[in-house]
């Protein structure tokens, strides 16, 4: 792979998890943003930041780390598929089942103090719409939430993306044969807002993405000499923009309002890849050669997987404690997901250097 290339790949990949916390760290009265969420609160400039960053500007990532996630697996055709699937069960499912679990203890430990249980509560993470004290619930209950649903959400992509490694070969088979009908079918799938289980429209439309970029070669090392920055980075941030104030003052009894929203979000991601894809080469370039940002790269997965349900929490928590200071919900947007990116990080530092062995395991092997 070409060196620039990798380098983009690893800093998009932190980045983009990294970004994860402003994006799940936001305390809008709309616990749990969808693409076409509409915000009921009043506009102000807080509701609007948050908005805009949570549900606009960096709905980016997830589909690049997809499109990176099939360029990488379709990378490594010379390896069998037996055992790139084992591998990915070690380095996908394994790490789900534990920080799933995880994320269950951490729960109920805070439900023990009456203090921690509100912040719990007030979160209404549940996503089975249950939000009573684990001590309350059977073990059916408890294993659904570990396996199904669980409480630290933001699994779904990697236990998602072990199902789309499992069909590779009939995406690539659709890919060679019928492209264009394939990717009419799943931007189709996308725009409506597929899923089945534990597949859905966006993730397959971006991976197969990845899949077909490595398969063609086509060029995405270096900008394209037509392509101009600038106007990327005007049209994705003007569109986001635009998308934020619609939330707010588009009803939501019109029939209209969700495609109008889905419709923006689509935009919004496909101008937020080429914006930010080939209009930050130098600050790419700066960060790679810096010795504290490599090192702070190995603890990807450790911030993935760690920062929920924390984050939701804290949030919570800082509510009860600073609620009477002016600016407190911007404040805590701010500050919150960036304490607690430092938190993960110096958690897995630690826990790397204290248990590499257990370390391995739980982050897939990731991080050495």
């Amino acid at each position: 792979m070409n060196r620039l290339l990798s380098q983009k790949f690893r800093f998009y990949s932190f980045v983009c998890i990294a970004l994860l916390l402003f994006v799940h760290g936001y305390n809008l009265q709309e616990t749990y943003l969808t693409p076409f969420s509409l915000v009921t609160e009043r506009l102000t400039f807080t509701t609007f930041i948050e908005y805009f960053l949570a549900n606009g500007a960096l709905r980016f990532r997830i589909p690049m780390l997809f499109i990176i996630s099939g360029y990488i697996f379709a990378l490594q055709d010379n390896r069998s598929y037996k055992e790139r699937i084992r591998r990915r069960f070690h380095s996908l499912i394994i790490p789900f089942l534990i920080w799933s679990a995880f994320g269950l203890l951490v729960t109920y430990a805070w439900q023990q103090h009456p203090l921690t249980a509100r912040a719990v509560y007030d979160s209404q993470l549940d996503q089975m719409g249950d939000n009573r004290p684990y001590s309350e619930m059977d073990w059916v209950d408890i294993l659904i939430r570990w396996l199904v649903a669980p409480v630290s959400f933001q699994l779904w992509f990697i236990r998602s993306l072990f199902f789309y490694n499992l069909l590779y070969p009939f995406f690539k088979w659709a890919l060679t044969k019928f492209p264009k009908i394939w990717f009419t079918i799943a931007l189709v799938g996308w725009f409506s807002m597929f899923n089945f289980l534990f597949l859905e429209a966006q993730g397959i439309f971006f991976f197969t993405l990845g899949i077909w970029i490595q398969k063609t070669n086509f060029p995405i090392i270096k900008k394209p000499k037509w392509l101009s920055a600038f106007l990327c980075w005007l049209f994705f941030i003007g569109v986001s923009v635009i998308k934020t104030f619609m939330a707010f003052e588009l009803e939501a009894d019109n029939p209209e309002t969700t495609y109008i929203l889905v419709t923006l979000h689509m935009i919004t991601v496909f101008a937020g890849i080429l914006a930010v894809w080939y209009g930050a080469d130098p600050v790419v370039k700066w960060f790679m050669r810096r010795r504290w940002f490599l090192w702070s790269i190995t603890f990807s997965f450790i911030i993935y997987a760690l920062h929920v349900p924390l984050i939701q929490y804290t949030t919570r928590l800082s509510f009860i404690y600073f609620h009477h200071l002016k600016l407190y919900r911007l404040g805590t947007y701010i500050l919150v997901p960036a304490l607690l990116l430092l938190f993960c990080i110096a958690v897995g530092a630690l826990f790397r250097r204290l248990f590499p062995k257990a370390y391995r395991v739980a982050t897939g092997g990731r991080g050495f």
